[in-house]
């Protein structure tokens, strides 16, 4: 029993900690996607090479790692409760619902997903207030302080839940086609070609896991894929949380507003889409780093 007990925090650091690693690597490519999606006045004629020069002459190095603090406040949480979610309604939609193959871990993926996101997503909006902030212009002086603004200003609890729903909508199919595409290339993988591609886990020889480099690439694949799907959702959850500290904030109440008002302005390309070449660089060793380090972690944690 004292194995299992600790199975449930072994799973969240393992979780954790994938999401931390993911996401330092990643962070300059971040703060640069919240600056272009809401089209930042300070470098919204620029694209996404010349932003990632401009951030650090304008505000030096430190700057690519604005709201960085908030951002592993939030992922630790959060891809903690993501990974141990998913392993949690894996079983419970095998075992009540009778669901298994490809479906239940699309299923699965997608709750994980919606439920870290839920947990987590006061600390998103914090996150996505301090990385828009650019220096000399500060509104908020931390994290505490920006809870605190929000708080009052902005009608108290659900202040901090704006820009959910397009969260919600688009988790779904991101979360669910990861972890989908994922588990698929793995189980294909391992099945057609064992020796080339798997190898035995540390902990548990009995089982075979995918060699790193293979994990890394299936991971990124898995990330792409996701991504393309649900990105102008996320153009559209960065609109909405930023409201008050965007100057059209009127037009952006809801989720359907906010895509009709950035397709008339911006277009497809510029407006829904913008970001998306730099969410590729961005994205692709974020989901390769988590997958990897997670898979790790599990053998360091003997969770296989």
């Amino acid at each position: 029993a004292a194995r299992r007990d600790f199975y449930w925090l072994r799973s969240f650091i393992a979780g954790g900690v994938a999401g931390c690693c993911a996401k330092t690597t990643t962070a300059p490519l971040d703060r640069v996607k919240i600056l272009l999606q809401a089209h930042n006045h300070h470098y919204k004629h620029l694209g996404v090479f010349s932003t990632l020069c401009a951030v650090p002459k304008k505000e030096g190095y430190l700057g690519l790692y604005k709201g960085n603090g908030a951002m592993m406040i939030r992922i630790f949480p959060y891809g903690a409760i993501q990974f141990m979610a998913f392993d949690q309604y894996k079983k419970v939609i095998k075992k009540q619902l009778g669901i298994s193959g490809h479906v239940h871990r699309l299923m699965a993926g997608s709750m994980a997903g919606i439920t870290a996101v839920i947990c987590t997503y006061p600390l998103d909006m914090v996150r996505v207030r301090l990385a828009f902030q650019v220096k000399g212009e500060h509104k908020y002086m931390g994290i505490i302080h920006a809870f605190k603004m929000i708080y009052t200003k902005e009608g108290g609890f659900s202040g901090f839940y704006r820009g959910l729903m397009p969260t919600v909508v688009g988790m779904a199919p991101y979360a669910g086609f990861s972890f989908f595409t994922f588990g698929t290339l793995k189980s294909i993988g391992l099945a057609q070609a064992p020796n080339l591609l798997g190898r035995p886990s540390l902990d548990n020889p009995d089982v075979l896991v995918l060699k790193t480099h293979v994990n890394l690439l299936c991971g990124g694949i898995a990330g792409a894929i996701a991504q393309t799907i649900s990105y102008p959702l996320d153009v559209t959850r960065r609109r909405m949380q930023l409201g008050a500290v965007l100057p059209d904030s009127e037009k952006c109440l809801t989720m359907v507003q906010t895509l009709k008002y950035v397709y008339q302005q911006h277009g497809i390309r510029r407006g829904l889409y913008r970001g998306l070449s730099l969410n590729y660089i961005r994205c692709i060793p974020s989901q390769a780093v988590a997958f990897t380090t997670y898979e790790l972690m599990k053998q360091f944690l003997y969770l296989n």
